[in-house]
């Protein structure tokens, strides 16, 4: 049985600073989210800091904008649409959000429901995307590939880029080993599993000061 210590990512939104050079996916007309050819889902360079686009009070920050529609977004991908939501990312471009979806009409009515929740959320600002998994479904092959008792380690495991899969990290002999992945990908169900190395994380218990404080008489 080998030890694994894991940890289960799935971040409901991130943060970009750089637009769609295409524009194509970028049509928003008032009151609709804006949808040009259906591309795939951004993906943000992970080599390039993804600094906030903007300043509130000196410091780096989301555009209102964007945040705001964001966090609408999430609150409906996460509820009512979760059969459609992925992902969505705040500014990318600054004051827009992409929203990931795996069906685009479904996509359209997530993004109105955003703004009926929230009047002062701008639908204008949305550009839908097609992923090809829900959240919903990444975060259930997730907790199958944590359930398993596999011959390598699983450090961590991880929507990955684009929520086009699982991310995992491993030893290099479950890097190297192709039945390792055949393993992770039929606990998903087909699911694509990226398996990379890493270490184990560090458990942080017992690492603390558990001094205890002097006790006033």
């Amino acid at each position: 049985m080998a030890a694994m210590t894991a940890a289960v990512l799935l971040t409901g939104c991130g943060t970009a600073t750089k637009g769609d050079p295409s524009g194509r996916a970028m049509t928003g007309t008032v009151g609709t989210a804006g949808v040009g050819s259906p591309e795939p889902c951004p993906v943000t360079d992970p080599g390039t800091p993804q600094t906030p686009p903007t300043l509130i009070d000196g410091t780096p920050a989301n555009t209102p904008e964007g945040n705001r529609l964001s966090q609408a977004v999430g609150g409906q991908g996460r509820g009512a649409f979760a059969d459609v939501y992925s992902t969505h990312i705040t500014d990318h471009p600054a004051g827009r959000v992409a929203v990931c979806v795996t069906d685009l009409a479904r996509g359209r009515l997530l993004v109105a429901a955003a703004h009926e929740a929230d009047p002062q959320a701008d639908p204008a600002r949305a550009d839908l995307y097609l992923s090809p998994y829900t959240r919903r479904a990444l975060s259930a092959a997730m907790e199958k590939v944590m359930a398993l008792e596999p011959a390598f380690p699983i450090h961590t495991c991880s929507a990955g880029r684009g929520a086009t899969g699982l991310e995992v990290t491993s030893s290099a002999e479950g890097v190297a080993s192709r039945e390792f992945r055949k393993q992770l990908e039929k606990a998903t169900g087909g699911i694509p599993v990226t398996i990379k190395e890493g270490a184990p994380l560090q458990a942080l218990v017992g690492k603390a000061d558990v001094t205890p404080a002097p006790v006033t008489p």
